[in-house]
């Protein structure tokens, strides 16, 4: 088999794969009530767009990688992973489920945010960021999961973990 054709079949893969999360997606969905909430909106609203848009997003990666393959990809054939970046990720997704109900949900959502920036810039390499930046991105994952959490409890009424009973923080 030659290798555009295997690299076709691993894009394609990537396709499915997508496709396949977005039924999973749909399935558990399918137990979430459907009862209206605020604006007509139930809980299970976004579950459902979200799986509608992983769909189409898995079809169009399937359709790209059948006629004719991702287009303007890079050949990854010198390319090798990046094993820190990925440990500095998985960390951060790690934390923030071993510690939301800790210290509640924006926090462990800020730290999670700065572990993957800070996986992330380190595979651009190691002059990418010191003190200085680290700093910048947890207050920008602060910036970020505030207006989060506050949404969800104070317009929505979904529960979320906060870290006093205020429901501030």
């Amino acid at each position: 088999m030659t290798s555009p054709e295997l690299s076709r079949r691993y894009q394609t893969a990537v396709g499915v794969g997508v496709c396949v999360v977005a039924i999973g997606l749909a399935v558990g969905a399918v137990d979430i009530p459907s009862d209206a909430g605020y604006s007509g909106v139930g809980p299970n609203f976004l579950p459902w767009l979200v799986s509608a848009a992983l769909m189409l997003c898995g079809a169009f990666l399937v359709y790209e990688a059948r006629t004719g393959g991702f287009r303007d990809m890079e050949n990854g054939d010198d390319q090798k992973p990046y094993w820190p970046g990925f440990v500095w990720m998985s960390a951060g997704l790690l934390l923030n489920a071993a510690l939301i109900t800790t210290i509640g949900f924006i926090f462990s959502c800020a730290l999670c945010f700065a572990m993957a920036t800070r996986g992330l810039r380190n595979a651009q390499g190691p002059s990418s960021g010191g003190l200085r930046t680290s700093v910048i991105d947890t207050v920008l994952g602060l910036m970020i999961a505030a207006p989060v959490f506050w949404m969800f409890t104070k317009f929505l009424a979904i529960s979320l973990p906060g870290l006093t009973q205020s429901g501030w923080l």
